[in-house]
């Protein structure tokens, strides 16, 4: 039951993910530096990062949950905090701190560490609910 708690909780952080970034693509991809196509989209075409993203997801997942487990974190509001604290606490400085000495837009900063802490902010509550 854990294992689907995971795929679950992983799956939604995921998709979240998705209309993340869709939702802030012009932003995201003005901010990157990401090279574009004529029509203004993404040239790399590959679907490597997408499955790259669904295995840190559940490896995020699976490492919350034992974390969780360890911590005897089993309400949604604590799986909430939780995942927000590790979001905005773990995740983001170190997305921060990358960024910075890469000399990177703050507006990527902002969107990536958002979606660090809400996509965190959502395993931890998907997590709390089985």
């Amino acid at each position: 039951m854990e294992l689907i708690n995971v795929i679950v909780a992983a799956a939604a952080a995921y998709g979240f993910g998705a209309f993340w970034y869709m939702t802030l693509s012009k932003q995201w991809i003005a901010a990157s530096g990401v090279a574009c196509d004529a029509d203004g989209n993404p040239a790399n075409k590959s679907i490597t990062p997408f499955i790259l993203s669904g295995i840190a997801m559940l490896v995020v997942a699976g490492m919350m949950r034992h974390m969780f487990g360890m911590a005897g974190i089993g309400t949604v509001g604590a799986g909430l905090v939780a995942g927000l604290g590790l979001g905005a606490f773990i995740a983001l400085p170190w997305i921060v701190i990358n960024y910075a000495y890469a000399d990177r837009p703050k507006a990527l900063t902002y969107i990536d560490g958002g979606y660090a802490v809400i996509g965190s902010t959502i395993i931890g509550t998907v997590l709390a609910l089985f």
